[in-house]
Formats: C-alpha cells, sequence, structure tokens
C-alpha cells in the first residue's frame, strides 16, 4: 500500500491544478463587427421602406440578387450576381493567402476558433434575428439550429481538431518490420462550399471552420435565397481573422445563381454541396472536369419509426418537432411517420393536440411557435403534395393556426397539416416535402416498419422509439440511412464527433466528426526506415537484375516465411530463403573472366 500512496498523490494533485487552471478564463480578445447592414439605425422610415413583389415562377436570372423578408416581403436589398471571371479572382486569391496559413500554428488556429465562439455567445440574439429576417424561422429555431449547432463544432475542434490532423502511425506489416508508417494530413488548398438557405450561419460556418482549422482557404457560394443575412456572417469571419493575424483573403463569401456557382466548382481544390439531387448530380458533372473530390448532402426523407411500447405523449412532442424543424422548412427533420397499430390512434390524437396549438406567423412581429416558409412558390407546391394525397384517400386530421399575418405575405406561410389514410403511391410519401406536413401510416410488425422506411430513394437518417433500447437498435441496424437516433430525434448532429451525410438520393461523402475534418486534406500515406541508417533497405541477390535463374523461387520461399499458416511452414520455408541467398555468392573466377 505504502507504494501506491505517492502515485495516488500525485494523481490528485495533477487533477486538482487541472480543474483550477480550467477556472483562469483564457485570453480572448473581443472583435468589432460592422453590423450597419444588418441594424435598423431608425433612419428609414415605415412609410420610406417597401414590400418586395417578386415575380410569380422561376425569375430569369440577372446580374442582382434581390433580398427580402419572407416572413413581412419587406425588402432588404441586393447583392452582386459575380461572372466566372469574378470568381476565379476570388479563388485566386484565397489561393495567394491560405499558402500563408498553411504554415501557421495550431494554437493560432484555436485563437481564431475562440474568438468567433466569443463573438457568437456574446451576440446570439443579433445572429438569431439576422437568420429570422432573412430566413422566416423563429428566433427558437435559429438558436436550435443555427447557434448551438456551430458552438458545438466549434468546441470539438478545440478540443480534438489537432489531435486528429497529426501524423497518425500505422502498423508496418511483416515484410516491412523495419519500417515506419504514418498517414500525413496535409491542407488541399482551397475548399469550394455552395450552401443551402435553411441554416444560413451554420451553412457558412460549418465548412468554413473544417476547412481553416485544417489550413486551407475557402469560398463559399451562399444561396440566392439568403445573401443578405451570409454576407453579414462574413463580417464576422473577416474580423476574427484579422484578430489573429490571418491574411485578410483567405475565406470568401460570395453571391449569384447557377453560373456563380459552376465557375466556382470549375476553379477550387474540393467542393462541398448542400442542395437538392438534381443540382448535386450537375456538381458531379462539373467536378469531373477537374477531377476534384465531392461532398454532397442532398436532402432526405427521413423515417420516424413509433413502436407501441413507447411513452406515446413524449414521443408525440418529439415527434411534432422533429416535422416542424427549422420553422417548417424541414431541414434534417423527419418526413414519414410509421407508428405500431396498436398506438397509432392515441398517438394521432397527441400529435392533433400538439399541433393545433401551434401558432404561424412573422417571427419578429409578435409570439408564434412556427415562422414562414423561405424559398418563393414552396407553399404552392406543398398544397400540391397535400392535394395528390387526398385524391388518393388520405384524410387531414389536423392543421396548426395563423396568428400575426401580414396581407402581402400571405403565401409564405404554410399550416402544420397532419395526414392519415396514406400510402407509398402518394407523392407525399415519396418525394422531400421540405415543409411541415406530418404523414402517418400503420405498421404491423417490425419487418414491416423496415421494409416501408427503406422504400425510398433516399437515406439520410432514421428515427426509431422503443421501450426496448436493443429493439430500437435492431431495427435502426436494417435501414438504409448515414444517421441514426435510437429514442431521440436529430440528436446526431449536437455530436460534431460523428459524421453527417447519407446514402442513395441523399448524397455521399460526410461532413462534421474526423472524416468531415480529414475530408479538406490532401490524406499522404508515409514510410520510412525504423533505424536509419543502421538498417537499410536492401534488395535480396536473388532478384536484383539480372535476376537469378531461382529467383521465383526465392519469392515463393518469402512469401511463405511471411505470411504461411503455421509456424512449422514458416520455419521451412525461411531455411530455404537463408539457403537460396547463400547459393547467389558469385566466384572470384568467374568474375575476372567476365573483366
Amino acid at each position: 500500500m505504502a507504494f501506491w500512496w505517492p502515485l495516488i498523490v500525485l494523481a490528485l494533485s495533477f487533477a486538482i491544478c487541472r480543474f483550477l487552471l480550467m477556472l483562469i478564463p483564457p485570453k480572448v480578445p473581443s472583435i468589432d463587427v460592422d453590423t450597419s447592414d444588418v441594424l435598423d439605425d431608425g433612419s428609414q422610415t415605415k412609410e420610406e421602406s417597401f414590400i418586395y413583389i417578386p415575380r410569380k415562377g422561376r425569375a430569369a436570372q440577372t446580374d442582382r440578387v434581390q433580398c427580402y423578408e419572407p416572413a413581412t416581403m419587406k425588402y432588404l436589398g441586393f447583392f452582386p450576381a459575380l461572372t466566372p471571371d469574378e470568381v476565379k479572382e476570388h479563388v485566386a486569391q484565397a489561393r495567394k493567402d491560405q499558402k500563408i496559413w498553411a504554415t501557421s500554428s495550431f494554437k493560432q488556429r484555436r485563437q481564431f476558433l475562440r474568438i468567433l465562439l466569443k463573438y457568437i455567445i456574446e451576440h446570439q440574439e443579433l445572429i438569431c434575428e439576422t437568420s429570422s429576417r432573412d430566413t422566416g424561422k423563429t428566433m427558437v429555431d435559429a438558436s436550435l439550429g443555427e447557434i448551438m449547432t456551430t458552438c458545438e463544432k466549434i468546441t470539438w475542434l478545440l478540443s480534438e481538431g489537432e489531435r486528429w490532423l497529426k501524423p497518425e502511425y500505422r502498423s508496418s506489416g511483416r515484410s516491412m518490420l523495419h519500417k515506419k508508417s504514418k498517414v500525413e494530413f496535409h491542407p488541399l488548398g482551397v475548399v469550394g462550399a455552395i450552401v443551402s438557405w435553411n441554416y444560413p450561419f451554420h451553412n457558412i460556418f460549418n465548412p468554413m471552420l473544417a476547412a481553416v482549422f485544417s489550413g486551407n482557404g475557402i469560398v463559399i457560394k451562399v444561396s440566392e435565397h439568403a445573401s443578405w443575412s451570409g454576407c453579414f456572417y462574413f463580417h464576422i469571419i473577416q474580423a476574427a481573422l484579422a484578430a489573429v493575424g490571418a491574411p485578410e483573403n483567405l475565406v470568401h463569401v460570395i453571391t449569384g445563381f447557377a453560373e456563380t456557382g459552376e465557375a466556382l466548382v470549375s476553379s477550387v481544390d474540393k467542393i462541398i454541396f448542400v442542395g437538392s439531387p438534381g443540382v448535386g448530380k450537375m456538381i458531379m458533372r462539373k467536378a469531373a472536369e477537374t477531377l476534384i473530390p465531392v461532398t454532397l448532402e442532398l436532402g432526405g426523407k427521413d423515417a420516424f419509426i413509433v413502436c407501441e411500447d413507447v411513452d406515446v405523449p413524449h414521443v408525440a412532442q418529439i415527434a411534432v418537432r422533429a416535422a416542424l424543424q427549422s420553422s417548417g422548412q424541414n431541414c434534417a427533420g423527419a418526413e414519414r411517420f410509421y407508428v405500431h397499430r396498436d398506438v397509432y390512434s392515441s398517438f394521432v390524437a397527441q400529435v392533433v393536440k400538439i399541433v393545433k396549438s401551434v401558432c404561424v406567423g412573422a417571427p419578429l412581429a409578435g409570439k408564434c411557435d412556427m415562422g414562414a416558409i423561405c424559398v418563393q412558390d414552396h407553399s404552392e407546391r406543398l398544397q400540391s403534395l397535400v392535394d395528390d394525397a387526398l385524391e388518393k384517400g388520405a384524410e387531414i386530421v389536423g392543421r396548426g393556426s395563423f396568428g400575426n399575418l401580414g396581407e402581402d405575405a400571405v403565401d409564405q406561410f404554410f399550416p402544420p397539416t397532419i395526414i392519415v389514410n396514406v400510402n407509398h403511391k402518394m407523392k407525399l410519401m415519396q418525394e422531400e416535402t421540405f415543409g411541415p406536413i406530418i404523414p402517418i401510416m400503420k405498421f404491423s410488425s417490425d419487418e414491416e416498419a423496415i421494409r416501408l422506411a427503406n422504400d425510398t430513394n433516399y437515406g439520410l437518417g432514421c428515427a426509431v422509439f422503443s421501450g426496448s433500447q436493443h429493439r430500437a437498435k435492431e431495427i435502426a441496424s436494417q435501414l438504409h440511412c448515414g444517421v441514426a437516433a435510437i429514442n431521440d430525434f436529430a440528436s446526431n448532429y449536437m455530436c460534431q464527433s460523428l459524421p453527417f451525410g447519407g446514402v442513395k438520393d441523399s448524397g455521399f461523402g460526410r461532413f462534421a466528426g474526423v472524416e468531415g475534418l480529414r475530408a479538406c486534406c490532401l490524406v499522404k500515406s508515409v514510410v520510412e526506415d525504423r533505424w536509419w541508417p543502421f538498417i537499410k533497405t536492401k534488395i535480396p541477390k536473388p532478384i536484383q537484375y539480372p535476376i537469378a535463374e531461382n529467383g521465383f523461387d526465392f519469392q515463393e520461399s518469402l512469401v511463405e516465411t511471411l505470411y504461411g499458416l503455421n509456424v512449422w511452414d514458416r520455419l521451412r520455408a525461411l531455411v530455404n530463403v537463408l539457403k537460396i541467398i547463400s547459393e547467389q555468392k558469385t566466384p572470384v573466377s568467374s568474375v575476372r573472366r567476365n573483366q
């Protein structure tokens, strides 16, 4: 016991010192960010502002990206739609500064993250309000989807990022025991990202954080539906880069339409795309011209499975949140609900009760639970999906109510809608909805639930609920998707150590986690001598040029020596290897004759 006491005291002392060091706040400077573009300084009166009326249908692309608030239709301004030459100039600037940033220390990169984290925490309301105005989501949804996820990613990178980017040593195998093998992770250069509108803050910061921390530059094309907020969020990044002495052109945020995106794909060293399967295929075709790596996150049709042994009121509350995720814009939301027939009626009743209490309105005009639809004309598409289901026998059993709506903004809102008696012949159960519709379908067995859940072209995520965790895990393990939550929904994305992505029409590749971080790197395999210069690689005499007549016999015996299935065979082969080598000694007389 006397031997262990000093070790216990040292361990306790170390733990206490670590705890005390945690109480000392790190020195993180504050940054000043230009907010004039997003804060109302009072100079514009209500009479001077005006309502923006976009064209119906697919408007022709111009040299400007027009911005407006979906919830009020208030005009926010415009940004330039960059030409291909302008995009190439942005990439060239980032490429020049990336060469400098590639030599930066992890200490400097961590300080950049801390400065961002400090600003985000201190300005949550401003960030969320900007996102709300640009996309129509509520402040709570903005906090959940924009602030928490981004803070979690920064915290994970601070804690583990350097560890996963340092060289990783691997085993060298039997034939290379005298070698050291490792994997190095070098910056790719300039990463390109084309991101969607549903999470304007996080969709910019998510690829930017991984790219910059791994030593890259990045050029991000924001959606034409969320350019106003994106350009403000870019100011935050610029200020943080300046605070750590980073090159000013390391990160770029650009605006535009399809032509802008195509030019970006043609100019960068890797492309990350978040959007639809149709556009994702176009991105792949364009990326094939320069053979750059591609990460595609193309949405989903996530299944939400409810077994008969659950706490129905508890799961119903989660189900509604899952369906109405991000103000009914349904990013990473559930779109198909499969409920065991034994609890089907009670589950539907609970969901109807919750949804009828949901108030739809302009998020910043008063209290509401769900905001506006961001994309113009999308509410009409949602209604067409509902109409198709009704024509094929479905039934609406509950809808939410409207609250603070302006007369000019009615088309931008869609109430949460519960539909029963649905089947897979309906478009609602096959096409990505991206809206606050809750179609609920019965199942009788676990096998049927698995078959229904897999009957889709998408494969992003799923959620399985059961009183038996083992049963829920068994069901989830048989679902063909990239993300699975057991007795919860969307919790995976808050675990930033985990990769995020899907299969089938949901895309491929991963962001977040170790896999997403290393996907921003050139992965290089390196082999070197373990005991240099004392032991070096030397080609055995029998297989040196000119190859000896028994060269193949030597190779055959060498293979069995290294990989034989039992010790005796390997020893026998080793004896033969040594014998062949000894026979290769060339007599001196023969050497003289050759001279």
